[in-house]
């Protein structure tokens, strides 16, 4: 098939690529009857090269669609993407279509597994955070058939729309500040670059700013799991125990950082005189602490409803024109904790 061809592939495509009969395929695909496995294996090898995923609504034909919009986020725990799911179910609720949402925990494989599940019941459209994907997810993606909206990051190609923020100006953009009101030793707390793409290129478009003033993270902490206030505190205090001289600590996110103001409050530091914080996404809960944490909005409910629009466009009947690709742009927010002159 080639990448103008947008009809739902069929065993048929399958059968072809792998060279072996439609009930082969249909077998090795359901896992029933007796194969062997070097066909097993050949099937299996051009169904995923394809992208191929099997129709689970029983009795249907291959080009149904049920009037489902698959939503795949990394993390329910997160308080950023219910935000985004508020966004995008409050433009669905005008319409006949309904999100169903699936979180990867910004594991590659298990985007592969979500994906496959999800996309077996044929939904109508995907709305999936993220451009970066494995060759797996992108087959699977392209070759549905259907409109699919990635979210969250612009800083990338996309597999058909995209809505989002360039995470590598959001970083910039937070250096330029720090650097402008005369920070220069900075710690940088974050998660583990390698599994959240988005902090990675926010991390690198911050260290790029900062270095073209010749200034250079001085320390640095990386974790894996929620974003919690308690794993902002201890980090907190492990990095300024490490490195007392730092006069600006960055956040990839505001719950961590909101964790590291509670700790220096606590311990009588001068917020934002002796030590500057930032955070990151614009949250709520900001509002609730004893100094508004300086932050970046990352434009969460307007991403989902955007993205919900596109979705909506596509499959109005007839179709509407709409821009496929959407760069927001996320403003500074200085809060108590970001001194000025």
């Amino acid at each position: 098939m080639s990448k103008k061809d947008k009809r739902p592939l069929t065993l048929r495509d399958v059968s072809e690529a792998s060279g072996v009969s439609e009930m082969t395929v249909s077998r090795v695909l359901r896992q029933r009857g007796d194969v062997s496995e070097a066909t097993r294996a050949k099937v299996l090898e051009a169904a995923n090269e394809l992208g191929y995923v099997p129709n689970r609504i029983a009795g249907a034909l291959a080009s149904s669609r049920v009037n489902l919009i698959a939503v795949i986020i990394p993390s329910l725990s997160n308080l950023v993407f219910p935000e985004v799911l508020s966004g995008i179910n409050d433009v669905l609720d005008e319409t006949d279509l309904q999100p169903v949402v699936g979180v990867t925990g910004y594991q590659p494989e298990r985007e592969e597994r979500v994906l496959y599940e999800m996309l077996s019941w044929r939904p109508s459209g995907v709305i999936i955070a993220g451009v970066e994907h494995s060759d797996a997810s992108r087959n699977m993606l392209t070759a549905a058939g259907i409109p699919v909206v990635e979210i969250m990051d612009s800083d990338g190609k996309p597999i058909d729309a995209m809505v989002g923020i360039s995470q590598r100006r959001a970083g910039r953009k937070m250096a330029e500040a720090i650097l402008r009101f005369g920070y220069r030793h900075v710690g940088f707390m974050g998660t583990q670059l390698a599994l959240d793409h988005r902090a990675r290129k926010r991390f690198e478009g911050f260290t790029q700013a900062l270095a073209r003033e010749g200034v250079e993270i001085a320390d640095r902490e990386f974790y894996s799991g929620g974003s919690a206030l308690a794993k902002g505190r201890e980090m907190t205090q492990l990095m300024l125990e490490r490195s007392p001289e730092l006069d600006f600590l960055y956040y990839s996110n505001d719950m961590i950082g909101a964790g590291g103001l509670l700790y220096l409050l606590e311990q009588g530091i001068d917020v934002p005189g002796q030590i500057g914080l930032a955070g990151f996404n614009g949250l709520d809960l900001l509002e609730g602490l004893p100094r508004r944490l300086a932050t970046m909005d990352s434009c969460r409910r307007e991403i989902g409803q955007t993205a919900a629009r596109i979705i909506a466009a596509r499959l109005a009947d007839p179709p509407q024109e709409v821009e496929n690709h959407v760069t927001l742009e996320p403003v500074v927010t200085y809060g108590d904790t970001l001194k000025r002159r």
